[in-house]
């Protein structure tokens, strides 16, 4: 489990991103970590892999405690970041350099993905596009299996059937001792994969919930006409009239639109509060 407590971080500390933060993620469940540019994403998987120290509180796994940077807890995190470094070296000598960190990296595996991912890696890493080093990270991140991995934007610089083969292969990699955070802004790529779903406003989680409680709550209708203010929750203008997200009176099944959702939490975050019965969704 990942445990988050009172946690406080700034870059300037007159000025504080974190101010007493507070979350847990549990094993077996593909987390979608939602926020507008700026909300701290990208600095939370940071904090949460110890390449960033709070000012106060505390983030552990375990029990451990990650601004210890064990060596014994490292080898169990994996932190993709957006734009990551690569070596000008073979594939196989960058297996050579960075396997053994990883005790549990699943060479077969590895280059099973590379295969799904149509990546031919005869030359240098470096030789590679920006989509194809993609390719190559996300293969590797997945072969470590590691308890943690943590994803920013791991679909940016992917073509369309190589999102595709992604969502297949992170749905395939989740088991009941693994946690996955995927930081997106791409949320149509992650449809049916995340699940559940943060949002970070400001620095503050203003929701966490699963889909199934999202879609039990809410639901998702389209309409040619404007809808009155007291029969939606919030509504978007959309191809041929709007898309309204309202309360679910009546159980119907639902699909909900993460991105809808997403616009619908922050413009309206009170009455979503109220909804989930909650005051702070976490």
């Amino acid at each position: 489990m990942i445990k988050i407590s009172n946690l406080s971080f700034g870059y300037k500390k007159k000025n504080l991103l974190f101010n007493n933060l507070d979350l847990s993620l549990t094993p077996g469940n593909i987390y979608g970590l939602l926020g507008k540019n700026g909300a701290g994403k990208t600095t939370l998987l940071k904090l949460i892999s110890g390449l960033l120290y709070p000012h106060g509180g505390s983030c552990t796994i375990d029990e451990a405690k990650t601004i210890a940077r064990d060596p014994d807890l490292l080898k169990e995190i994996f932190f993709l970041p957006e734009i990551s470094f690569l070596p000008a070296v073979k594939v196989r000598e960058y297996l050579e350099i960075y396997t053994p960190f990883y005790p549990k990296f699943n060479k077969e595996k590895f280059f099973q993905y590379l295969n799904d991912l149509e990546l031919e890696t005869n030359g240098k890493i470096t030789n590679l596009s920006y989509g194809q080093r993609k390719k190559f990270s996300v293969a590797f991140a997945l072969a470590a299996e590691t308890k943690v991995i943590l994803l920013d934007e791991p679909t940016n610089g992917l073509d369309i059937p190589a999102k595709s083969v992604f969502r297949k292969l992170v749905a395939s990699s989740i088991n009941e001792e693994k946690i996955f955070v995927i930081s997106t802004h791409q949320v149509r790529d992650m449809k049916h994969l995340i699940d559940p779903i943060i949002i970070l406003d400001n620095g503050e989680v203003i929701f966490n919930q699963q889909i199934a409680e999202i879609e039990q709550k809410l639901s998702l209708r389209l309409q040619r006409e404007e809808p009155e203010e007291n029969e939606a929750l919030y509504y978007e203008n959309t191809l041929g009239g709007y898309a309204v997200l309202s309360e679910n009176h009546d159980d119907e099944d639902n699909d909900i639109d993460i991105e809808l959702l997403f616009n619908a939490v922050v413009a309206k975050n009170e009455k979503v509060k109220t909804l989930f019965n909650t005051g702070v969704a976490v």
